[in-house]
């Protein structure tokens, strides 16, 4: 069992940046694949970005890329998401994701993850 806590999210300025991180409970962070996903009202979870077990390999949606970057820390069992240059569609709720075993690799389907958090807002004004 893991436990995912996020925190970081808030309101910010269009340009501005806002860093998320997640904590993982339990002893075996390193055998999870993790992401993160965001949600809108009335719409689909979907990836934003994503790393394999060791940091070695990451993923991002198009709209990200070139402003958040996805790091973690095996040693203290926790996923970061930094997000720059914010845009008024980056706005939802951010949810953090571990999904077990490394050998997948990669994930971008939020049904190949195991746990997830309780997500943080980030809203991000015009």
């Amino acid at each position: 069992q893991v436990q995912l806590v996020e925190s970081g999210g808030g309101l910010v300025q269009a340009g501005g940046s806002l860093r998320l991180s997640c904590a993982a409970s339990g002893r075996t962070f390193s055998s999870y694949a993790m992401g993160w996903f965001r949600q809108t009202p009335g719409k689909e979870r979907n990836i934003v970005a994503a790393i394999n077990w060791s940091g070695g390999s990451t993923y991002y949606t198009d709209s990200v890329k070139g402003r958040f970057t996805i790091s973690r820390d095996n040693a203290k069992n926790t996923v970061h998401l930094q997000m720059n240059s914010l845009k008024p569609e980056d706005t939802a709720v951010y949810y953090c994701a571990a999904g077990f075993g490394r050998g997948q690799g990669i994930r971008v389907m939020s049904s190949s993850y195991d746990y997830w958090g309780q997500g943080t807002q980030v809203t991000v004004s015009s």
